[in-house]
C-alpha cells in the first residue's frame, strides 16, 4: 500500500469529509482536500495545478480553497482562489495554517486537517456567508494523487 493510501484510514476519511460539510454550512465557500505521495514541483505550484485540475477555479464567487498534503514530503499548502484574495487581509490563512501544523507536529493528521477545515469554514463565512440560494459546487470527496 502507498504512503497516501496508509497516511488516513477509511473512518478518518469520512470524519474529514463530514467536517467540509459541516464548515460549508455556513459559507458560500467550497472546501476540497488533495493529498498525494510527494510533489515534483515546489508545493505551493503543485497546489495551484491541483486546484486548476479539480476545477475549483470555477465557483461561482472564486471562494474554493483547497487544502493539498504531500504526505512524503511532509509538506501541505492553504490554497484559496482570487474571489478569497481580493476579499481577505494579507496572512488571512495564518489561523488555519498553525492549527494544522500543531496537529501535524503531534502525527494527528486526519485532525490537523479535520480542525483546518472548520476554522477555515469559520474564516470565509465572515467574507463569504450562506445564503438561501447557495448551492454545492464542488464535491466534498478527498482528492488523492
Amino acid at each position: 500500500m502507498s504512503h497516501v493510501e496508509e497516511f488516513l484510514t477509511a473512518e478518518e476519511e469520512k470524519e474529514i469529509i463530514n467536517a467540509i460539510v459541516e464548515a460549508e454550512k455556513n459559507t458560500s465557500g467550497e472546501i476540497r482536500v488533495h493529498i498525494e505521495a510527494k510533489a515534483k514541483i515546489d508545493h505551493f505550484s503543485r497546489a495551484q495545478q491541483i486546484f486548476h485540475f479539480l476545477k475549483m477555479d470555477n465557483t461561482k464567487e472564486g471562494n474554493g480553497v483547497l487544502i493539498y498534503v504531500a504526505v512524503d514530503d511532509h509538506k501541505f499548502v492553504i490554497y484559496g482562489d482570487s474571489g478569497i484574495d481580493r476579499a481577505v487581509p494579507k496572512g488571512f490563512w495564518d489561523t488555519t495554517k498553525d492549527v494544522m501544523q500543531s496537529h501535524f507536529k503531534k502525527g494527528h493528521f486526519k485532525q490537523g486537517i479535520v480542525e483546518g477545515i472548520l476554522v477555515a469554514g469559520k474564516e470565509l463565512e465572515a467574507h463569504f456567508p450562506w445564503d438561501h440560494n447557495d448551492t454545492n459546487e464542488l464535491n466534498n470527496a478527498i482528492s488523492k494523487g
